[in-house]
């Protein structure tokens, strides 16, 4: 009795006291009391808002998330396939079935961000779609059309692309070899962010842009389709001796800017889906619970995107921003924690 009085003394001065004890006792309780998650999120800084939600999520599990690791996709799927990564949140699938055959054995996709939302394709400025009248990408083979777009001085289209190990540079590969065009387009491979930057500049110069992008994405907040630019279409058929995938033929309905209604992208609509290691998933219930409640709003990530390319890009902001978001769907996210916290 005489050491029980002494500690709840001794918490009394730490300013815990009964009340202390009985939050201590709470924090014990929570599914991730503990226990570390080793989460990762992608180079694109796009998918970053949706990281800080999800670690919120963990966090309130009582999970700890001490550090973020950034990668490229190849070394994610890789990693959470053999369990040095637990998880990340931002698998695009179709695009990223290439992948497949590194993490099936050991990992799954569980629930979605965002389902078959995901748009990608390419842009011309409005200005020279409408004057020169570009529709599809077979357009630039004519030489008039791709000097239009050339930056160097080569007489070859400069489109804006994305860089190594990405799932999109392997996609635009295909469509430059499928589509024969190779000889007239020169894909631009450097940082996506700055790439873009340098885009933008130049259209506001008053000069022609061409560029791959997905959705959702700063760049169609900045620049909107329909109004500035126009998503264009790939080719109806091969070059000669090629073959169309069945993902090349896809047309996508009422998109918002294109030239053709339906428009065919070249791209299926993906699913945003959260990635976990299964051996993770399968000692964690309450992250699979997490995982299948939680989805965010597209509209909702193109806003953060935005404010993100105003100039709120660090950390803290990323953070702030889905603080800010957490807040504003508080009786939702209560219901998913609350989910989570009773997944047995």
């Amino acid at each position: 009795m005489r050491k029980l009085m002494i500690s709840l003394a001794v918490l009394g001065t730490l300013g815990l006291g009964a009340n202390g004890l009985a939050g201590v006792a709470q924090a014990d309780d929570l599914p991730g009391a503990g226990k570390e998650v080793k989460m990762a999120r992608p180079t694109w800084d796009t998918g970053w808002f949706q990281t800080e939600i999800y670690r919120a999520g963990l966090e309130a599990l009582g999970y700890e998330v001490p550090a973020v690791t950034t990668l490229d996709n190849p070394p994610f799927y890789q990693a959470v396939g053999q369990g040095d990564i637990d998880l990340w949140v931002d698998g695009w699938f179709p695009l990223h079935d290439t992948y497949k055959p590194s993490f099936e054995q050991g990992a799954e996709e569980v629930g979605y961000v965002a389902k078959a939302g995901a748009l990608q394709g390419y842009l011309v400025d409005k200005k020279t779609a409408d004057k020169y009248k570009i529709t599809s990408l077979d357009d630039l083979k004519k030489p008039e059309i791709a000097k239009l777009f050339d930056n160097d001085g080569d007489g070859k289209a400069d489109l804006v692309a994305c860089p190594p190990g990405w799932g999109c540079e392997t996609a635009i590969a295909h469509h430059l070899d499928v589509f024969g065009l190779n000889d007239v387009v020169t894909p631009i491979k450097a940082a996506y962010s700055a790439s873009m930057a340098d885009a933008l500049g130049r259209m506001k110069e008053g000069k022609s842009i061409i560029f791959y992008t997905w959705t959702p994405n700063w760049t169609v907040g900045v620049l909107k389709p329909g109004r500035d630019v126009v998503w264009i279409q790939v080719p109806d058929k091969a070059a000669a001796g090629k073959e169309l995938s069945d993902e090349d033929k896809i047309e996508a309905k009422d998109v918002e800017g294109c030239v053709a209604n339906p428009c065919r992208m070249g791209f299926a609509p993906n699913d945003i889906r959260p990635v976990v290691n299964k051996e993770f998933l399968k000692a964690n219930p309450a992250v699979k619970e997490l995982l299948m409640e939680i989805s965010i709003p597209l509209p909702d990530i193109y806003a953060q995107n935005a404010k993100m390319n105003d100039g709120e890009n660090k950390q803290p902001d990323i953070e702030r921003h889905a603080q800010e978001w957490i807040k504003a769907h508080q009786a939702e996210w209560d219901k998913w924690i609350a989910a989570a916290k009773a997944a047995k």
